[in-house]
C-alpha cells in the first residue's frame, strides 16, 4: 500500500536525538532555544516558542489573546477538528463559516457576515499548503487574527511568509505534517506582549503568583529532530511541488477538479486535493489498487460544532467531492506513476 502520508527522516535526525539522550538533559532545553531561534529567522519574526502539538499551541494563543468564555471567534467549515478542541478548551464558541470554491480557504464575506460583538479572533487556516490570500483583509479589520500554519509552512503570500501576516501564528510538527518532530507545535508573533504570556502559561512550575497554567513544553529531543528537519524544509517543499506538477500535468484532462494555482500565492502542496462527482468510488477503487486516497478532512466542523448555525453549501459540495491524493517528499516516481496509472484508469 502506497501510504497517504508519510514523514521524511533520516540519519541527521536519528544523531541528533542520540546526541541529547547521551547528553543526559532530556526536557526542555538548549535544543528546544536553538530551535525556537532558528524557527522565528526562517520566518522573519522576533520571537517562536515551541510547545508540544499544534492544538496546545492554538489554545496558548487564544488565551494569549484574552479570548474567554462566552466569546466567539470564527473558524473555517473544512479544517482539522483540533481547531474546535483548542476554542472549545477557553469555553468560548466557535462560529463556523463557509468556505471558498476555489482554494478552500475561509470566506471573507461569509466570515465578515458572523461577526457580532461578541468577535474576539478569527483563525486562518492556510489550508492543504495553499495560503489564504485574504488574510490581510481580515486583519484590516480590526479583529485579531490568528494564522493556522500547520499545513503551510514555506508557503507565501505576495512575497510575504505565511505566519508573519496575522497578530500570531501558530504551527503544528505532527508526524505527518510538512515537516515533523514527532508530536509537537510552534507560537510565533512580532508582539512581546503575546509573546510574554504564551511563555508565562507554557512555564508553569515554580511561580509565586499561582494560576492554572500548561505543561504544554517540548522536549530537547524533539527539538534536535526539528533542527535538522528545518534545514530539509526547502528540499520537502520542492518536492512536494514537483510532485504536484506532474500530477496536473498526467491529470488535467480527466474530469476533475485540480488544485488551485494562482500568481497571487505561493503554494506547498502539503495535500493534492481533487475533486469529482465519483469522489467516494475513486477513493474505494483507488484503496483496493495499494493506494492510500482518502478524505482530506474527516468531517465539516458544523456537523460538529454546537448549536448548528445554518448552511454551509460551499464546504458541504468540496467535502463529498474531494480526494486526497497520496504526497509527500519521500514518495518516488515509481509510486507517483502509480498513483497517476490508476486514477487515471478510473475514469477510462
Amino acid at each position: 500500500m502506497i501510504p497517504h502520508s508519510s514523514p521524511t527522516l533520516g540519519r541527521e535526525e536519528l544523531s541528533a536525538v542520540s546526541e541529547v539522550l547521551l547528553s543526559g538533559c532530556i526536557a526542555q532545553g538548549k535544543k528546544v532555544k536553538e530551535f525556537e531561534e532558528q524557527f522565528s529567522q526562517f520566518l522573519g519574526l522576533k520571537m517562536a516558542k515551541a510547545v508540544n502539538s499544534g492544538t496546545s499551541a492554538l489554545h496558548l494563543a487564544l488565551i494569549a489573546l484574552g479570548v474567554k468564555a462566552g466569546d466567539e471567534v470564527i473558524a473555517p467549515d473544512l479544517v482539522c477538528t483540533a481547531l474546535l478542541n483548542a476554542v472549545n478548551y477557553v469555553g468560548a464558541n466557535a462560529i463556523i463559516a463557509d468556505i471558498n470554491g476555489d482554494d478552500y480557504n475561509l470566506s471573507y464575506d461569509d466570515a465578515k457576515r458572523r461577526i457580532t460583538k461578541k468577535t474576539r479572533a478569527v483563525i486562518i487556516p492556510h489550508i492543504f499548503g495553499t495560503p489564504a490570500r485574504d488574510t490581510e483583509r481580515f486583519k484590516d479589520m480590526g479583529i485579531p487574527v490568528i494564522e493556522d500554519c500547520a499545513q503551510s509552512v514555506g508557503g507565501k503570500i505576495r512575497g510575504r511568509n505565511v505566519g508573519t501576516l496575522g497578530d500570531i501564528s501558530i504551527f503544528s510538527f505532527y508526524a505527518t505534517k510538512v515537516f515533523t518532530t514527532g508530536e509537537g507545535g510552534m507560537i510565533a508573533s512580532d508582539s512581546d506582549d503575546l509573546i510574554e504570556r504564551v511563555v508565562d502559561l507554557r512555564e508553569y512550575d515554580n511561580k509565586e503568583d499561582y494560576r492554572i497554567r500548561y505543561n504544554y513544553k517540548m522536549t530537547d529531543m524533539q527539538g534536535a529532530i526539528g533542527i535538522e528537519q528545518l534545514k530539509k524544509l526547502p528540499d520537502f517543499i520542492s518536492k512536494r511541488r514537483r510532485i504536484a506538477e506532474y500530477y496536473n500535468r498526467a491529470l488535467n484532462d480527466l474530469p476533475i477538479k485540480l488544485p488551485l494555482t494562482s500568481p497571487e500565492i505561493e503554494g506547498i502542496s502539503y495535500r493534492y486535493v481533487i475533486c469529482s462527482d465519483r469522489a467516494q468510488e475513486l477513493i474505494g477503487f483507488l484503496r483496493s489498487n495499494g493506494i492510500g486516497a482518502a478524505k482530506p478532512v474527516f468531517r465539516l466542523l458544523h456537523e460538529l460544532a454546537r448549536p448548528q448555525q445554518g448552511s454551509y453549501p460551499v464546504a458541504d459540495n468540496v467535502w463529498r467531492d474531494s480526494v486526497s491524493l497520496p504526497i509527500y517528499p519521500k514518495l518516488s516516481d515509481a509510486e507517483a506513476e502509480q498513483v497517476i496509472r490508476f486514477t487515471r484508469l478510473f475514469f477510462d
